[in-house]
């Protein structure tokens, strides 16, 4: 939750939404609603970060205070927030071919590689950052399963449902990890 460009001409809201976002990251701080208003429960969470910081309690932002807040705000939006998503920035019309090399391709390979794990038919390729034939056989099997072209190239269509294939059977992978590991 990043203070919205509407926060500008209201401080208040601003130092909320911070509050929020550093209560997200740390479940020790209590929690509070951005509403603008500066009552009770804003003055409350005041005086927990400020104590939590070795600032002197008084439930009031000072200089100090803010600054901290906002010290502290940035890395707890990372934090709490989505991962950045990788993107991959190519050429309007640019496709990676047969022979083609590129960083991007490494990239491709380790996907395809995890995808074959939950799916038998794409065979993990080899990581030497080419376009090989292994890479593309594999590459034409995840097109198949897309219900793509089958074209064995890699282009700016064949990636949006690669990562997008990807995103889910990791999510899959960890909720799974996460329910083993929870487990007596």
């Amino acid at each position: 939750m990043r203070p919205a460009e509407s926060f500008i001409e209201q401080p208040v809201r601003s130092l909320q939404t911070m509050l929020r976002v550093l209560a997200e990251d740390d479940n020790r701080l209590p929690t509070v609603v951005p509403d603008g208003i500066y009552g009770p429960s804003t003055m409350n969470a005041v005086s927990a970060f400020q104590r939590q910081n070795g600032i002197a309690v008084t439930g009031i932002v000072d200089q100090e205070t803010w600054e901290q807040i906002v010290l502290r705000h940035e890395p707890a939006l990372i934090r709490v927030g989505k991962a950045e998503p990788i993107e991959i920035l190519l050429d309007p019309g640019q496709i990676f071919r047969r022979g083609d090399a590129s960083p991007y391709v490494y990239l491709l390979q380790s996907m395809l590689t995890q995808l074959s794990k939950d799916h038998p038919v794409i065979n993990p390729p080899g990581h030497s950052g080419i376009m090989d034939d292994d890479t593309v056989q594999s590459l034409s099997a995840f097109q198949q399963l897309s219900a793509l072209p089958v074209t064995g190239d890699f282009d700016k269509i064949t990636w949006k449902h690669l990562s997008r294939q990807f995103t889910l059977n990791a999510h899959h992978h960890a909720a799974h990890l996460r329910n083993v590991s929870e487990m007596p």
